[in-house]
């Protein structure tokens, strides 16, 4: 199965990071959001959607991004870098996707550096994330995402 992840990564390269590492182990082409062209999404059949997180949801350009899908009908994985590991972070990406009639078949999230606004006074947050600890349980996320691809493939 082809696999395509779409990602936007700001300010520290975070979300670059674990987007590097889920494309060399799945493996996946890596698209930057801006680089996207849409008619190609037909091309591949699994999706991964990720980016750092903003106010306790994905990028705007993300978001924005997906508002101007088609229906697309896809296996789609969600993945993020934030201050704060958490995955209730991925509900508005999932909503929408959910709403072009993708199936979320996993997500991923982990801690990432941060040193935007207030906490640029302060030295910033989570120095040294994401780490190894970080970069073996990306790998792990995707083993379990090959295996549901897997699966897919062979219901097929």
């Amino acid at each position: 199965m082809k696999a395509l992840i779409i990602y936007h990564s700001e300010h520290n390269k975070n979300t670059e990071l674990i987007a590097q590492i889920i494309a060399k182990e799945l493996p996946a082409r890596l698209v930057k959001i801006e680089d996207v062209r849409v008619f190609e999404l037909h091309n591949y059949d699994i999706l991964g959607f990720g980016s750092g997180i903003y106010f306790s949801k994905h990028h705007r350009l993300l978001l924005n991004f997906i508002d101007k899908l088609p229906l697309l009908n896809k296996k789609v994985f969600i993945f993020s870098t934030s201050v704060k590991d958490r995955l209730e972070y991925h509900n508005a990406l999932k909503e929408k996707l959910t709403h072009i009639n993708c199936e979320v078949i996993g997500e991923f999230s982990c801690k990432g550096f941060c040193n935007w606004g207030i906490l640029k006074l302060f030295g910033g947050i989570n120095k040294g994330r994401p780490n190894k600890e970080d970069f073996d349980n990306t790998k792990k996320f995707v083993s379990s995402l090959k295996d549901k691809i897997s699966s897919i493939s062979q219901n097929l």
